[in-house]
């Protein structure tokens, strides 16, 4: 086989993406292989197609059932012998799934880590041809990853058994240069071949929104985004039933998922989502992880997650199919103080000791922080995400909400050094809420009871909006001038540069929103997608989803994985007449012709006639 006839034959595709074609070249040359590439990019093909390539089986680590399931639907219905092996299968199924594995029936194995230690799996493999083992969210290895799993760290010990060493690759979406260096050292890849392709997804418009109203504003939002497929994450099992409940009463389409509900209600709501039954899934960062679902036009937040890592792997699920889509953060302030609740009341790993606990909790303190400081920046949301990931880009993307919002430079100076005047004069011991609350001249029980409001920087920003001296604090801790500090209360401090601003005449300037130019200039993204569609027939568009739907119900399959949006966009402007034109679609390969072509040619026929 050669691996571009395997790239259209099983995969419908006639070129690799940016970074394919290097990593699968180095994986057929038998090399260890380490991919980061970000969340729609095709990481799985680039293990895959070598696994199709390889004479043996490839195993493939997974650390989620719905990831497995979803990959192996998407393999079967590519015509490609696949199998999972994880706890959602009775002991018959597993014992039937080790013996067509034995008889060489599978070429691909999705297994999860836990299964790698039984007798029955042990055998299996060191009895059969395992050519690559890879590491699928490899990022799990590392206890400075955001999904550690120790289970993952018994990974090189299982690959050490095997009679023969296989190709080990590893891959994952989202790495700083101190995950990717330990997932280098726990998984024992050997002089590995390391690619990082770029973490931008230029499809993805970034937003941070600050409303009075979380629900009022997440409620107008998907109300403009009806008939769009969308994720709203919460920090809290409560939130997540709140938000649900509500948007179910207002009449939109949602459904729950986190830790709280039982396996099978998670089970049947992540179903629900998947097979496009509810439009909406509300849920906290249990939900995500694996899910390929192509089709998911928008991400919210409805709270801050604890570190950008999180936040960008969450985000990531929306556009996978390269559609634009938009991703949404609703920032409160106290969303930190959840977050800093969650981080002190974890109490780790019970496989690690105390003291390596508290690092982890100082380590995401100080993410929490570098999150925080994503909600408060007036500059590109997109170059700030880059840069975290070590990744340099220009300060200017055009599809963010900083970059489309028309700022304009104001001197703060003078507000600022009544800020830090009045945080010395309180003893540096309070938080922002109480600081904003003194210099506006509040009269709550609290400042009169500690004889706050006789100090003399009480009500000097009386005249200045609490929304724009908090935008000034938190621009002072962005600027070094004020840091906020990792306790249980966080209290707002002055830092090195404070002393530059009060005494040595250094001039603060901060960029202030004049008003919104999004509207008047559209990004580029947003202008290109607006020209393709003119080219999309919506009749016909909707004929094809509808037969999409009703194929997915028969097989019972999500309906992406039969066809993404993007393969009918494709039927639409290409408006194929037979076999032959139809596998010049995006997304076609031989067998999705032989199963689907006669259907959808027949769809389409009918339409132009």
């Amino acid at each position: 086989m050669e691996k571009l006839s395997v790239l259209k034959d099983y995969f419908g595709f006639t070129s690799f993406r940016v970074g394919q074609e290097e990593l699968i070249d180095n994986i057929l040359n038998g090399r260890d292989t380490l991919g980061i590439m970000p969340t729609g990019a095709g990481k799985s093909l680039c293990f895959q197609l070598p696994a199709l390539m390889f004479d043996g089986i490839t195993l493939v680590i997974s650390p989620l059932i719905s990831l497995m399931k979803d990959q192996v639907s998407s393999l079967t219905q590519a015509g490609i012998s696949a199998a999972y092996i994880n706890s959602s299968l009775n002991h018959s199924q597993y014992i039937k799934a080790l013996q067509n594995a034995k008889d060489g029936k599978y070429k691909i194995i999705y297994v999860a880590p836990e299964r790698l230690s039984t007798e029955e799996f042990i055998f299996f493999t060191q009895n059969a041809k395992i050519s690559m083992v890879t590491i699928d969210e490899s990022h799990c290895v590392s206890q400075w990853g955001q999904d550690f799993r120790p289970s993952y760290l018994k990974i090189p010990q299982f690959i050490c058994g095997l009679a023969d060493r296989p190709v080990v690759t590893a891959f994952t979406a989202t790495a700083t240069p101190q995950v990717r260096d330990d997932i280098i050292d726990k998984l024992n890849l050997e002089e590995p071949y390391i690619l990082t392709t770029g973490f931008d997804r230029k499809n993805l418009y970034f937003s941070v929104q600050k409303p009075k109203d979380k629900l009022a504003a997440l409620k107008e939002y998907i109300e403009r985004n009806k008939t769009k497929c969308g994720i709203i994450y919460c920090s809290t099992r409560k939130t997540v039933d709140e938000v649900c409940s509500n948007l179910i009463k207002s009449g939109f389409a949602a459904a729950p998922y986190h830790a709280g509900l039982s396996e099978g209600e998670r089970r049947y709501n992540q179903d629900s989502f998947i097979y496009d039954k509810s439009n909406i899934m509300v849920a906290t960062n249990a939900f995500g992880m694996g899910i390929d679902k192509s089709n998911v036009s928008y991400v919210i937040h409805y709270n801050m997650p604890k570190n950008i890592e999180s936040y960008y792997q969450e985000a990531g699920r929306a556009g996978r199919d390269g559609e634009p889509a938009e991703c949404l953060l609703f920032y409160g302030g106290q969303d930190v103080v959840i977050n800093q609740l969650l981080i002190d009341n974890s109490n780790g790993n019970e496989q690690l000791d105390r003291d390596a606990i508290e690092a982890i909790k100082e380590k995401d303190r100080e993410l929490l922080k570098i999150m925080t400081f994503y909600c408060h920046t007036n500059d590109c949301l997109r170059e700030y995400i880059l840069g975290y990931f070590g990744e340099k880009t220009s300060n200017y993307c055009g599809n963010c909400s900083s970059c489309n919002t028309n700022f304009e430079e104001e001197d703060v100076t003078i507000e600022a050094q009544k800020i830090m005047s009045c945080i010395k004069r309180v003893g540096q011991r309070f938080g922002i809420k109480m600081i904003v609350d003194i210099l506006r001249g509040s009269k709550n029980q609290r400042i009169i009871k500690n004889n706050l409001h006789q100090i003399s920087t009480y009500g000097v920003m009386s005249d200045v909006p609490e929304s724009k001296v908090r935008d000034i604090i938190n621009f002072l801790v962005l600027q070094g001038c004020l840091e906020i500090t990792n306790s249980e209360y966080p209290v707002v401090q002055l830092a090195k540069k404070a002393g530059e601003v009060l005494f040595d005449d250094c001039k603060i300037s901060m960029k202030v929103q004049k008003h919104y130019k999004e509207n008047d200039k559209p990004s580029k993204t947003k202008t290109k997608t607006k020209q393709l569609d003119r080219n999309i027939n919506e009749e016909l568009f909707e004929k094809l989803r509808l037969l999409r739907s009703k194929i997915a119900q028969e097989q019972r399959v999500p309906a992406y994985i039969v066809f993404a949006d993007a393969a009918l966009k494709d039927m639409c402007i290409k408006m194929p007449k037979d076999s032959d034109e139809f596998l010049q679609v995006t997304g076609v390969g031989q067998v999705k012709l032989e199963r689907y072509g006669q259907a959808f040619l027949e769809e389409i026929n009918s339409f132009r006639s």
